[in-house]
C-alpha cells in the first residue's frame, strides 16, 4: 500500500528529486584497528572538508582525529560512538558515518547502518575478513544495504588480492567485482590500475598521510610504466589484469544495488593510495537516497517531509550539556522551524535550532533534504527510533533494540551529587549506550545496568565523572540472559523465580527477568507455559501491538 500524499508544487518536488540524487549517505564498518578512522579522516581531506588529516594514534603533541571528539577516544585512540561527518564534493552532499569499530559498541553502530544508503566495508590486508566485519556485513545483508569494499594496508605486506577476494566471496558469500587492482604490496606497493580507463595511478609517498598524495597517471602500455615499477610487478599486472578479464565477476549494478556484488577498491588510508579514487568512483556508483518502508507502506523521496531518530547524544558541547537527536530525512524537504507530528506521542512539535554536525563542530540548518542526518536540540521529546512527519502520521520501525549480555549495579559514591548521578544516567541511557533497569522489590534503589558489552559500563563511568562530575562503583552480576515478560506485574511476582532469576522492570515499566544460565531459562519456561518469554524489548512490544489490535 503506498502512502497517500498531498502533491507539493512541482518546483518544490522538482527540487526535492534533484537535491536527492546529489545525496550519497553510507557508513564505514569495519574490525577494530582496520584502519577505518584512519579512512574517515583521508574522504575528508579529499573530499576538502579539512586541510590536514589527523592521526588516530593517542600521541601527545599530535592532532586528534576530527571524528574522534569524546576525550575516551582521544585518549586511546579509538572510537567508541558514531559521528556524523558532512561534506560536499564534485557537485555531491556526502553524509559519511563513522561508526565504532569495537565489539562492545555493535548496537550502536547497527543503528547508525539504519540511517545509511549504503556501506563501505573496510578490510586489512593481512588479517583479512574478521569477527567484526562478519557480524556487520551480516546487518548489511539483511537490510540489503550496497555494500563497497576497501582493502586497506596495501603498503604492509599482506595475503595478496587473488586471496583477499577468495576470501571474501567464501566467508561472506558475496560475489567481488576489483574496480582496481594493486600493483605490488608491502614496501614495493606503487600504486592501482583503474580497469575502466586502464590508467595506471602512481602515488608519492607523503609524511604520514597528512596531506593529499602527490599523483601521477600513465596509460598501460606507456613506456615509461616499466621504468618505474620494474619488469617483474609490471609482468605480474598484465597476467593479473589477464586473469580478471577472463575469469573474474562481471560489473553488474543491479546486483550491486541488491547487495550480492560488491565492488573492491585497494589502497592505503594512511599514505592516501587509492582514497581520491574510490572517493570519485564511489560517488558514481553509490545510491542516492531510496524509498522506505513505513507502518503506512512506501515513502518516496518527493513524499512529505519525514524521519526518523536513530541516535541520540549528550553533552557534545561540554559548554552547554545539551542532548542532540540525530535524525535521518527519508522524504521531503526539512526546513527550520518547520512543525511536524511525533509518531509515539501524536504531539505537533516545532522542529527549532536544527544543526548540522562535523564531529563536534556545528551549524545551524536551514533546510535539509533525503539522505541527509539533521542534529535536533532534544529537551527529553525524542527516543530512539521516533518518527517524525509534516504530512500523514507514519511510523518507521527502522531502528532495533538489542539485548545486553552483561549486567551490573551502578553505585553513586558521592551522596551529594546524587541529581547529577540521576541526570547522567537517564541522559546515557537515552543514547541506548546502556539499558537501564529497576528492582522495584529490592531494598537497594541502585539502578542496574544492561550492555552488550563490559568497555560500555567504563565509558558510562568515565562520562559520569568527565561529563556529571559523578564518581561511580560498579557491581557485576552474574546473569547470562534477560527476558521481557507480557504480563501484569502482580501476577509475575506471584510466581516463584527461583535463587537462580530476578524480576525486575526496564526504564519503559515492562516486566523484565534477569537469570543466570540458558539452562535456567529453559526451566523457567517449563514451568511457566503461560507466560511469554521475549528476546528483545521490540518483540514484546510487537506482541502487545498484535494483542491491541485483535
Amino acid at each position: 500500500m503506498a502512502v497517500e500524499l498531498l502533491a507539493p508544487a512541482k518546483s518544490s518536488m522538482s527540487l526535492i528529486k534533484e537535491q536527492t540524487a546529489r545525496r550519497r549517505t553510507f557508513a564505514i564498518i569495519s574490525h577494530p584497528d582496520a584502519g577505518k578512522t584512519t579512512l574517515t579522516e583521508k574522504l575528508l581531506l579529499y573530499g576538502g572538508a579539512i586541510q590536514l588529516a589527523g592521526s588516530v594514534k593517542a600521541r601527545r603533541n599530535q592532532r586528534k582525529a576530527t571524528s574522534d571528539w569524546m576525550e575516551l577516544e582521544k585518549e586511546r585512540g579509538i572510537s567508541v560512538t558514531s559521528t556524523v561527518l558532512q561534506f560536499e564534493w564534485r557537485n555531491h552532499v556526502l553524509n559519511l558515518l563513522d561508526t565504532p569499530g569495537h565489539n562492545d559498541f555493535s548496537a550502536d553502530t547497527y543503528r547508525t547502518l539504519t540511517a545509511a544508503d549504503s556501506a563501505v566495508m573496510l578490510i586489512d590486508n593481512a588479517k583479512g575478513v574478521e569477527t567484526q566485519t562478519k557480524k556487520l556485513f551480516a546487518v548489511c545483508r539483511e537490510r540489503g544495504i550496497p555494500i563497497f569494499t576497501f582493502v586497506n594496508k596495501m603498503d604492509h605486506p599482506g595475503r595478496g588480492p587473488l586471496a583477499l577476494l577468495t576470501e571474501v566471496e567464501e566467508v561472506l558469500g558475496i560475489g567481488s567485482y576489483p574496480v582496481n587492482w594493486p600493483i605490488g604490496q608491502g614496501s614495493d606497493f606503487k600504486g592501482v590500475f583503474d580497469r575502466e580507463s586502464r590508467q595506471v595511478h602512481l602515488y608519492e609517498r607523503v609524511s604520514h598521510g597528512s596531506t593529499k598524495a602527490e599523483l601521477e597517471i600513465l596509460d598501460i602500455d606507456d613506456d615509461r610504466l616499466l621504468e618505474l615499477i620494474g619488469d617483474e610487478l609490471y609482468q605480474t599486472l598484465l597476467d593479473d589484469i589477464d586473469l580478471l578479464d577472463a575469469a573474474g565477476e562481471s560489473f553488474d549494478a543491479e546486483r550491486v544495488a541488491h547487495g550480492t556484488l560488491t565492488p573492491v577498491f585497494f589502497g592505503s588510508a594512511l599514505t592516501n593510495f587509492g582514497v581520491e579514487l574510490f572517493l570519485s568512483r564511489f560517488l558514481e556508483m553509490g545510491p542516492p537516497p531510496m524509498p522506505r518502508e513505513s507502518d503506512q507502506g512506501r515513502v518516496d523521496a518527493e513524499a512529505p517531509f519525514s524521519g526518523f531518530v536513530f541516535k541520540i547524544q549528550a553533552n557534545m558541547d561540554p559548554n552547554h550539556r545539551d542532548r542532540i537527536a540525530f535524525m535521518r530525512v527519508v522524504s521531503g524537504r526539512f526546513e527550520k522551524d518547520m512543525e511536524a507530528s511525533h509518531s509515539r506521542t501524536g504531539k505537533r512539535l516545532r522542529l527549532s535550532r536544527p544543526q548540522r554536525l562535523f564531529a563536534q563542530d556545528r551549524e545551524t540548518v536551514e533546510e535539509a533534504f533525503p539522505g541527509d542526518i539533521v542534529g535536533l536540540t532534544n529537551p527529553g521529546a525524542f527516543q530512539l527510533g521516533d518518527t517524525l512527519s509534516a504530512g500523514p502520521q507514519l511510523s518507521y520501525r527502522e531502528v532495533p533494540n538489542f539485548a545486553p549480555e552483561v549486567f551490573s549495579f551502578i553505585r553513586n559514591d558521592d551522596v551529594g551529587r546524587l541529581k547529577h548521578f540521576e541526570k547522567g544516567i537517564s541522559q546515557l541511557c537515552e543514547e541506548g549506550l546502556v539499558d537501564l533497569f529497576w528492582d522495584r522489590r529490592s531494598a537497594r534503589r541502585e539502578p542496574i545496568l544492561g550492555a552488550v558489552g563490559k568497555l560500555q559500563f567504563e565509558v558510562v563511568q568515565h562520562r559520569l565523572r568527565s561529563e556529571y562530575g559523578v564518581e561511580t562503583g560498579l557491581e557485576p552480576l552474574a546473569y547470562e540472559v534477560i527476558r521481557w515478560l507480557d504480563g501484569d506485574m502482580a501476577s509475575l511476582k506471584a510466581i516463584y523465580w527461583g535463587s537462580n532469576a530476578r524480576l525486575i522492570e526496564d526504564d519503559f515499566g515492562h516486566p523484565v527477568v534477569l537469570i543466570m544460565t540458558p539452562w535456567n531459562l529453559q526451566y523457567l519456561q517449563d514451568q511457566n507455559p503461560k507466560v511469554p518469554f521475549y528476546a528483545t524489548r521490540d518483540e514484546l512490544e510487537r506482541a502487545l501491538r498484535s494483542k491491541a489490535k485483535a
